[in-house]
């Protein structure tokens, strides 16, 4: 059977790559794509080969095919249809931790199936959720707290639905970009342009992927506050501020990384675990305003630059669906 795959072949350039696929192995399934998801922020790295060669190893998606920086075949959002493998998965819709094809093999072990509630199109936001929702484990909000959330992207705003869940938290998201408000509001949290953004946070997560959404935590975190760094900068440098209130505020500041589950939950939930309670999460009609555009896969080369760096003017997109 031939599969068709998008591959990252140099910085800012892609192509469609067919190849054959082996047989399948007892353990594995033979998925059918039916909708993947692009990961803006980490995608965007590689597709302009941004990732450090220090951390070649650990950016691995799971089922990558390829080697940093190019040529990589990258990418962790893909909903299918089980069309072969062991008897409990065949016939079953799946999210799979794998790159933008119409067909792939993978570990029978890596397919999650799908809750009846959550359409193909919404599932494929599983990554991300669970990011947001290891964010928050590391996070650990309390009723009450003044929740800050810099950064009006999927993960930020996943982050922050989940944040508002917990009693008497008030979540507010803070982004750049004006046009984020109508999805902040849509997932019932408070939209606040920096000029505006309260001050006093308890507990704020950084999701924005820029040194200065970083500088705003800081300037806005309250005394003994906790910053949730969930951003990663490739090969960027970030410089903090250091030497103003962050010690005489007794601030915290606190990596939260996808790649192990949080220690709050470590030993209590696998990461297939974590997975399967993040598409659960999905059942809320209300996700489907951080999707689009749809853009099928045989476009996808020609149209990935734009999706990831839009011209001036025009708005990034949250979460761009490939379809098959």
């Amino acid at each position: 059977m031939i599969a068709h795959g998008f591959w990252t072949i140099a910085p800012g350039r892609g192509e469609l790559r067919a190849r054959r696929l082996p047989p399948r192995a007892p353990d594995q399934a033979l998925v059918r794509a039916t909708a993947s998801g692009v990961s803006r922020g980490t995608e965007r790295l590689v597709f302009h080969g941004q990732v450090p060669e220090s951390q070649w190893q650990a950016m691995q998606a799971p089922l990558q095919q390829g080697d940093f920086p190019f040529p990589v075949q990258y990418g962790y959002a893909a909903v299918g249809v089980v069309e072969d493998g062991p008897a409990e998965l065949a016939g079953r819709r799946v999210f799979c931790l794998h790159p933008h094809q119409d067909r792939f093999l993978a570990p029978a072990s890596m397919c999650i199936p799908l809750p009846d509630s959550v359409p193909d199109r919404r599932a494929v936001l599983g990554a991300n959720m669970e990011t947001a929702l290891n964010i928050i484990w590391d996070a650990a909000p309390l009723p009450g707290e003044r929740v800050l959330v810099i950064g009006a992207g999927v993960v930020g705003l996943l982050a922050a639905w989940l944040a508002a869940r917990i009693p008497g938290a008030a979540v507010t998201v803070l982004d750049t970009e004006s046009a984020r408000r109508a999805e902040a509001e849509a997932l019932g949290v408070h939209f606040a342009a920096p000029e505006d953004c309260p001050a006093e946070q308890e507990l704020v997560i950084h999701a924005s992927a820029n040194p200065e959404g970083l500088r705003n935590a800081l300037a806005h975190a309250a005394f003994e506050a906790r910053i949730i760094e969930a951003s990663w900068y490739g090969d960027e440098p970030v410089t903090l501020p250091l030497g103003e209130a962050f010690h005489a505020k007794r601030l915290t500041l606190r990596s939260s990384q996808v790649g192990a589950v949080s220690p709050a939950m470590r030993g209590r939930r696998s990461h297939a675990e974590r997975l399967a309670l993040a598409l659960s999460l999905l059942s809320e009609p209300v996700f489907d305003a951080l999707l689009g555009p749809a853009v099928p896969l045989g476009e996808l080369s020609a149209r990935m630059p734009a999706l990831l760096d839009p011209p001036p003017g025009v708005v990034a997109p949250l979460c761009p669906v490939i379809t098959y």
